[in-house]
């Protein structure tokens, strides 16, 4: 599984995925789910850390951020996070292990297209789950918060979103998140699972993957960039993953 600490790189997007110990419901209730954000609010506060987009479920959490050219401040603040998390429930559960799976996941994503994609994707993730049948229904998310903003422990990064997106105005991003998840209802398969987000190293276009590709340098041994059917993905190479169909190895070993 792609970790940060392997293979990062600064000045680029990244979709940070962690789960829950053996994907126990370790944050089903609002206290924790709260606890998590306190403490996600807090990174950006202390180590300027661009948050553009989340969610915390009952067993998971995803995360969209800017690293700001900083190479600290991803493993800072999820160390932070994920951290005083575990420490504060198990304090108050009188409980004793692992409260996360292992480390986190980090992928980097590409600009234009395929960043509106996660973004849709991380909203989209309790409809999947089948707990919500709307993203506005599901408060401990980005989505929820572009249009019930607030006024205090402001999460999101408002400023740095709209400067990748394009956009000038709050009102034109909700606009534009109402339409991209409009548009993802639509197409075939959104609502399932896609490793995609969650299992590659970078997800983009084939240009933008071969510079990722050559700045990793030799820690890209082993790794290939594959074509499949919703895109591109750099990810490591695997008898499992090589078995899956609509697949393409490109440039493998370059």
């Amino acid at each position: 599984m792609a970790r940060a600490n392997r293979h990062f790189i600064p000045g680029y997007i990244w979709h940070i995925t962690h789960r829950c110990h053996k994907k126990e419901f370790l944050l089903k209730f609002a206290t924790d789910k709260k606890r998590w954000l306190y403490w996600l609010w807090q990174a950006k506060k202390r180590y300027g850390l661009q948050i553009l987009n989340y969610i915390v479920t009952s067993n998971h959490i995803h995360l969209l951020v800017s690293d700001s050219k900083k190479p600290s401040i991803i493993p800072d603040a999820m160390q932070l996070v994920a951290g005083r998390t575990a420490q504060e429930y198990n304090k108050r559960k009188n409980r004793k292990g692992s409260f996360w799976q292992d480390r986190y996941h980090a992928t980097i994503i590409d600009s234009g297209s395929y960043f509106k994609e996660c973004m849709a994707y991380i909203d989209l993730n309790m409809v999947r789950a089948g707990v919500v049948s709307h993203p506005s229904d599901w408060p401990y998310s980005g989505y929820y918060d572009c249009f019930h903003p607030r006024y205090r422990y402001l999460i999101i990064d408002y400023v740095c979103l709209l400067r990748l997106l394009h956009l000038s105005t709050i009102k034109e991003l909700k606009k534009s998140r109402n339409e991209w998840i409009e548009d993802a209802s639509k197409r075939e398969g959104v609502l399932q699972r896609n490793d995609k987000w969650t299992e590659s190293i970078a997800v983009g276009d084939l240009t933008f993957l071969g510079r990722i590709k050559k700045k990793l340098e030799s820690k890209a041994s082993g790794r290939s960039i594959y074509e499949f059917s919703d895109g591109w993905r750099l990810k490591e190479d695997s008898i499992a993953y090589l078995q899956k169909t609509s697949q393409k190895i490109v440039n493998k070993g370059k």
